[in-house]
């Protein structure tokens, strides 16, 4: 049973409905084989049961992720667990939990810890002690580095989410090699305390999981500012939730290094954005080149070797970690400065040139290579891959890495949408159609992406409009001057009556509660907190705001009406809406008109 759960809800279900038990993760986990090197260390049956010991006389309903398995890539702190960042050398026993608390809080419970390129540095999966990790799809190639093994046990169903992290890249290429999905937060959001740095200035945790439903509820559970962490910050409440400028834009100037394959692929994800009803545009690139090669090839790799040698000697690293962490000998503390000033330059540019855009979408990766290409000519083909990901966090951009396509030759093919920073909730929202869209299996799986949640957070309000607000509007300014964005139109629950009220500038109506209505047609809107006051306090008497039930059950604030003001109001609820009755009116002017004219005329 338990082998064939794949998503959180699979898991969830499977425990509401008494299929499978506490009990039988030991079991479970005991069973699960190394054979692909995506693990290094698998839970013993001690560290399983003093996981379920907690979760006992807890109540299911209480914990969102109760009883789920999950895994952290071995870089990020685990109490009980050894943490190794593949260096054996440096190995440890942690004692706190780091960011994988909150999850555990949620009843989450960890399997295991995963291989990665060692330190962090690679983006191949190639670069371990402990093996190179394979692809799920063909073991020849590489699995994508440096979170390879959290993204191959996501890809092959043995867990339904996992920690990885990224700096340049780590938690894309791999999701793009598996066919899963790879959230890289904007800087700051995800607490990095219990992380073994690769880049301190850079470095985020990441999520994998099958689709973007699940991990947004893991980076909704792991979010927050923590004060322990000197990189983190707080989320602002003024960012758009959605998408609203319906225009993407993609590199003028685009390199596969001769993949075929993989360029074809890139073609069918342009005319799939153009399909979701997108302008897609092309931009200069140059900019995103110069400070993606600047990770390795400017003083900044000189952060890596602070990182490394405050572990370990670099004789004991990989031959291959050693060989570029020893580049940083060969600059000054002013190139460092100088290094700074040129990637504040070049953020600049970047972030300017995306304003126009929703997001950038871009391959996730270039190609794929073998495993025995990337360890014939590890630097060459390691940067190739990162073509298209390592400016991302130099710039300070959100990221999400989507499924597009399985190759012609079985190999799955990813692409990545890039927004400003805190736009991590806009790409959620927009991933869910773009999944929709691409009918893909899930991972290895043989199931497919249905949408079972509303992408939401605690950053901004659902507002349902039901009049002069509505698109077209003479009040939708209101909306869209704040950032504020169309979430869906829907109607309310059958127990509400419209009136048009009289003497109001421009015309307006009063929606109230009664047990004799109907459902009135509303449009709910997505406002960013910071935001929401500034509508409130525009609204005139006998107009308020209050709580609102819709069609489906749910809840949202919304516009309300005074009982007063309905004494001398118009009943329009049988139109079904404000917009019906003002097209009724404007029909009603114009055979008025014709009438007129055609009197004259006779």
């Amino acid at each position: 049973m338990l082998k064939n759960l794949w998503t959180i809800q699979d898991w969830k279900t499977a425990y509401q409905k008494g299929q499978i038990h506490l009990a039988d993760m030991i079991g479970y986990v005991a069973e699960i084989k190394n054979d692909d090197h995506a693990w290094i260390e698998i839970a013993s049956n001690e560290q399983i049961q003093s996981q379920i010991d907690i979760l006992k006389d807890q109540n299911i309903a209480d914990l969102p992720l109760y009883g789920v398995p999950f895994a952290v890539k071995d870089n990020i702190d685990v109490a009980d667990f050894h943490t190794t960042a593949a260096c054996k050398e440096v190995q440890y026993l942690a004692t706190q939990n780091a960011v994988v608390a909150k999850l555990k809080k949620a009843g989450a419970i960890v399997v295991g810890k995963t291989n990665l390129d060692q330190f962090a540095t690679g983006l191949v999966g190639v670069r371990s002690p402990y093996g190179a990790v394979k692809n799920s799809f063909n073991p020849e190639y590489i699995s994508g580095g440096s979170s390879s093994g959290s993204s191959v046990v996501v890809a092959n169903g043995i867990v339904p989410f996992s920690l990885g992290t990224d700096t340049a890249g780590s938690g894309r290429v791999p999701a793009g090699h598996n066919n899963i999905v790879g959230l890289k937060p904007t800087k700051g959001w995800f607490s990095t305390t219990g992380l073994i740095p690769a880049c301190r200035t850079i470095d985020v945790i990441s999520i994998f999981a099958l689709h973007v439903d699940d991990a947004w509820i893991i980076a909704s559970l792991m979010q927050g500012y923590d004060e322990t962490d000197e990189y983190s910050r707080v989320h602002p409440a003024n960012v758009p939730t959605q998408f609203s400028k319906q225009k993407i834009a993609i590199p003028a100037q685009l390199e596969f290094y001769g993949d075929i394959e993989s360029e074809k692929a890139f073609l069918v994800a342009v005319e799939r954005v153009k399909k979701l009803g997108y302008e897609v545009e092309s931009i200069a690139f140059s900019a995103f080149n110069e400070l993606a090669v600047a990770l390795y090839n400017d003083a900044w790799v000189a952060e890596r070797t602070v990182a490394v040698e405050r572990m370990t000697t670099r004789e004991k690293a990989h031959p291959v970690i050693a060989q570029i962490i020893a580049q940083a000998d060969k600059f000054k503390a002013t190139d460092a400065l100088q290094a700074e000033y040129n990637r504040a330059v070049l953020a600049r540019k970047i972030n300017l040139a995306l304003q126009p855009f929703d997001a950038l979408m871009v391959p996730t990766a270039p190609t794929i290579y073998t495993i025995a290409e990337v360890e014939a000519d590890p630097l060459t083909k390691n940067a190739h891959i990162g073509a298209y990901t390592n400016f991302v966090n130099f710039a300070d951009l959100s990221a999400l890495a989507l499924p597009n396509v399985l190759r012609e030759d079985g190999l799955p093919s990813g692409v990545t949408f890039i927004a400003p920073a805190w736009h991590d909730q806009a790409l959620a929202n927009f991933a869910q159609l773009w999944q929709t869209e691409t009918s893909l299996s899930l991972g290895k799986s043989t199931q497919h992406y249905q949408k079972s949640i509303n992408i939401h957070s605690n950053h901004s309000v659902q507002l349902a409009v039901v009049g002069a607000h509505l698109t077209g509007m003479p009040l939708n300014f209101q909306l869209t001057s704040r950032n504020a964005t169309l979430l869906k139109k829907t109607q309310t629950a059958d127990a509400y009556k419209l009136f048009a009220l009289k003497n109001t500038t421009p015309p307006k109506p009063g929606l109230q509660c009664d047990a004799a209505g109907t459902s009135i047609d509303v449009e709910v809107w997505d406002v960013p907190l910071a935001n929401f006051g500034a509508i409130v306090a525009e609204v005139p008497a006998p107009l308020g705001i209050g709580n609102l039930k819709l069609k489906d059950g749910t809840w949202v604030k919304g516009f309300i009406c005074e009982a007063y003001a309905i004494q001398d109001a118009t009943d329009i609820s049988h139109f079904g809406g404000w917009r019906a009755y003002i097209q009724s009116l404007n029909q009603t002017a114009q055979s008025i008109v014709s009438k007129n004219v055609g009197e004259v005329s006779i």
